[in-house]
């Protein structure tokens, strides 16, 4: 997955001029913060480097994570086509150009960041899109009043960076404010899916339907050390390669993700959560089933269609 071509163009121009050692610097000081899942009172971009450094090492990744929860999304809830988005934590605007390129019915959007650095690139990129955008400089914490509902929300890489109760005050504002249906991306870590479980379960007990990826509301089958979490593979710029030190073309985003929705879908029976396992005539897929419980199914030649569409599968797709 690549970046829209208009978005790619913009964070080109941005990257113009800067120094290759800096954006290099900068973005493995971002990295650590992410990776640590630091809280220390300080935004992890902070700058107009940190903010280049996002852009060049981590706009890609988010961008094509949040376009796969979307595509799973739109895959399931069928008909949905949101006018109006709420994304809270937007950074530079990553869940509002995936949002465009899902559902070309939307018309407007408030999207709230907190971190200066970050909105001001997040303002000069969205002025390349068509629709009205509105941006909001705002503690996600303080339970944006200010905000009026939406059909779709969003809240992408932000959990990771707030306190449990925190979380749970802002879940809470969200779905409030959620006319249609409310996403969440998280990392694909271990951690990142403990806070899914969490919001699931917040969500379910607040009377959310389950739209993705589960295909029940039943309790999460899996135990640790398992979790649950999916992968896009993203292409790389040459800009985004040599930012973090690359010589592959490409790189897998893993993530986690939850989709909910105040009217009930019809759901699949079944999802992929493990990378198909293929050989001589014979596909192994570990499922997640609407019954509650994961499992791997094994099909060869005799089982014939069901066989012949298990050799399509891919990590994450319904079944």
């Amino acid at each position: 997955m690549e970046l829209p071509e208009a978005l790619r163009a913009a964070v080109d121009e941005a990257l113009e001029g800067v120094a290759l050692a800096d954006l290099q610097r900068a973005g493995a000081a971002l990295s650590t913060r992410y990776r640590a899942e630091t809280r220390d009172g300080r935004f992890h971009i902070g700058d107009d480097l940190a903010a280049k450094a996002y852009l060049a090492a981590r706009l890609p990744a988010t961008f094509a994570a949040i376009a796969a929860a979307m595509t799973r999304l739109a895959e399931v809830h069928e008909g949905f086509a949101p006018r109006t988005q709420i994304d809270v934590g937007s950074g530079p605007g990553s869940a509002l150009w995936a949002a465009m390129e899902q559902w070309p019915s939307l018309v407007a959007a408030e999207l709230v960041e907190g971190s200066g650095a970050i909105r001001a690139w997040g303002e000069r990129l969205s002025q390349r899109l068509s629709i009205d955008v509105r941006w909001r400089e705002a503690d996600v914490t303080a339970g944006l009043p200010e905000l009026k509902a939406a059909d779709l929300v969003t809240l992408a890489y932000v959990l990771d960076e707030l306190e449990p109760e925190q979380r749970t005050r802002l879940v809470d504002r969200l779905w409030a404010l959620t006319q249609d249906t409310l996403l969440i991306v998280e990392p694909g870590t271990p951690a990142g899916w403990e806070r899914i479980l969490a919001v699931r379960r917040q969500l379910l007990a607040a009377g959310a339907n389950m739209v993705a990826p589960c295909p029940h509301h039943l309790a999460c089958p899996l135990v640790p050390p398992d979790w649950c979490h999916f992968a896009q593979r993203v292409a790389r710029s040459r800009m985004h390669r040599l930012s973090k030190g690359g010589d592959v073309p490409w790189e897998d985003e893993k993530f986690i993700y939850l989709a909910v929705s105040r009217e009930p879908v019809e759901r699949p029976s079944a999802r992929v959560i493990a990378p198909p396992q293929q050989a001589s005539g014979q596909v192994a897929l570990k499922l997640c089933q609407a019954g509650g419980t994961a499992a791997v199914t094994r099909l060869s030649k005799r089982h014939g269609a069901e066989y012949k569409r298990a050799r399509r599968a891919e990590w994450g797709d319904a079944m």
